[in-house]
């Protein structure tokens, strides 16, 4: 009888889990609140949404590192995570793509009257006249390098995990989040010191858009980097397996890459406009 139900694949047949339901009816929350926030509504309910987008985070991720412990997680099954951390992935740049595609539909056509009820811009510039871009070699600068800098400690992290330094990549983690935190910080800052407005001008919108989705992202890859100190503190991660490393380094090496994009048109080229438009 014990034969007979014995497991002769290398598959995991998961156990019915309520995170996916979970998660999914607070990503609606989450994004019906911002945009009734948005609209002068409360952040209450957004604020409702992004708190069980954490608790869905926290008890999935309990669950999958329980199952990593019990030996669930085989070569088959970490390969059918790797494929599935790369379609996340591509799914998160085709979402960065909608907002470059926004800007880059305003900046390159702006010699076309918009008239939205909320946009209104003349003028055939971009930025647009009246609106005052920041300078790409002062706040934006910084971040660049902090980022660039949080990806060499990343690396750094994940080459001692791999000799089996416990220290290098405890150390390592230590320096790639607090970078993280300070990028936070510094956009944070840039957001309270910026000349225009979210609404009112398409410029404001794009920008805000663009670089706010971006900084959400770089706090989401703090967390994920948080989880993995935590885990490396309790003796997790081995250089056989340590796939749950691996996917939160993919994700933050894809914030960096972005961020280049974002700093290069967003930043520098829109400000090289609004200094031939001057």
């Amino acid at each position: 009888m014990a034969e007979g139900h014995a497991k002769h694949h290398d598959y995991h047949m998961v156990d019915p889990s309520p995170w996916p339901i979970i998660g999914s009816i607070a990503a609606f929350i989450a994004a019906a609140g911002a945009v009734l926030w948005m609209h002068g509504g409360s952040a209450l309910p957004m604020s409702a949404g992004l708190l069980g987008i954490l608790y869905t985070m926290f008890g999935w991720w309990r669950d999958i590192v329980r199952e990593s412990r019990t030996g669930f997680h085989t070569k088959v099954v970490q390969i059918a995570f790797r494929y599935g951390t790369i379609l996340f992935i591509a799914s998160e740049v085709m979402f960065f793509v909608a907002w470059f595609w926004a800007f880059f539909d305003a900046a390159l056509f702006a010699n076309e009257v918009i008239n939205y009820s909320r946009f209104e811009f003349t003028g055939g510039t971009w930025p647009p006249r009246g609106i005052e871009s920041l300078s790409p070699w002062h706040l934006p600068l910084l971040n660049t390098l902090i980022l660039l800098t949080s990806a060499t400690t990343l690396t750094w992290a994940h080459h001692a995990m791999l000799e089996g330094d416990r220290q290098g990549l405890k150390w390592g983690l230590w320096s790639t989040i607090a970078l993280g935190v300070l990028f936070s910080a510094c956009q944070a800052y840039e957001y309270m010191h910026v000349h225009f407005a979210f609404s009112g001008n398409i410029y404001g919108a794009t920008f805000f858009m663009a670089t706010g989705f971006h900084g959400f992202h770089v706090i989401v890859g703090t967390i994920f980097l948080a989880i993995c100190l935590i885990r490396a503190y309790v003796g997790d991660f081995t250089v056989e397996k340590h796939f749950g490393f691996e996917a939160a380094a993919w994700y933050w090496h894809f914030v960096d890459v972005v961020w280049l994009f974002l700093f290069a048109f967003i930043y520098v080229w829109a400000s090289a406009g609004a200094a031939a438009a001057h």
